[in-house]
């Protein structure tokens, strides 16, 4: 993955799309950083760890700036997660994501809140394919409802 990422680098520079080429740049540099951090080469799920924290973070800025009506800025970073996005699995569907809920809970067969870090463990396996924060809200209105 680090390697398609080097290589879009390459293309960027080449046509010289200045917007693409500082998005994968800062995104070369958080995969540098994580690396270092690691004292390792990271794998693919790591590389895709780091793409997401990115996409996130950039999500939450734009969250604030539109509190301040700064929508040209919203623009860019919505074209930031865009560019981005090219990096991450494709998403499971909502179906896919209770269906792996219900296993967790059928293998874990909680009785309490307490039990929700079991479930979201056992869950990990879907983690680079889905939004966990979203998970985790449908784990804790499950575990609410028994």
């Amino acid at each position: 993955m680090i390697e398609q990422i080097n290589n879009d680098l390459v293309v960027s520079m080449k046509e010289q799309d200045k917007f693409t080429l500082s998005v994968l740049r800062m995104l070369k540099s958080a995969l540098q950083l994580e690396s270092i951090n690691k004292k390792a080469e990271l794998t693919d799920d790591e590389v895709i760890s780091v793409v997401k924290k990115q996409v996130k973070m950039r999500n939450d800025s734009i969250l604030e700036f539109k509190k301040f009506d700064k929508m040209e800025a919203v623009k860019k970073l919505e074209e930031e997660i865009e560019i981005l996005n090219k990096y991450l699995p494709e998403c499971l569907s909502e179906e896919q994501i209770d269906e792996a809920i219900e296993k967790a809970f059928e293998k874990i067969n909680p009785t309490s809140m307490k039990d929700m870090g079991l479930i979201m463990k056992e869950l990990q396996s879907i983690a680079t394919r889905c939004d966990m924060s979203e998970v985790s809200r449908k784990v804790k209105e499950k575990l609410m409802q028994q």
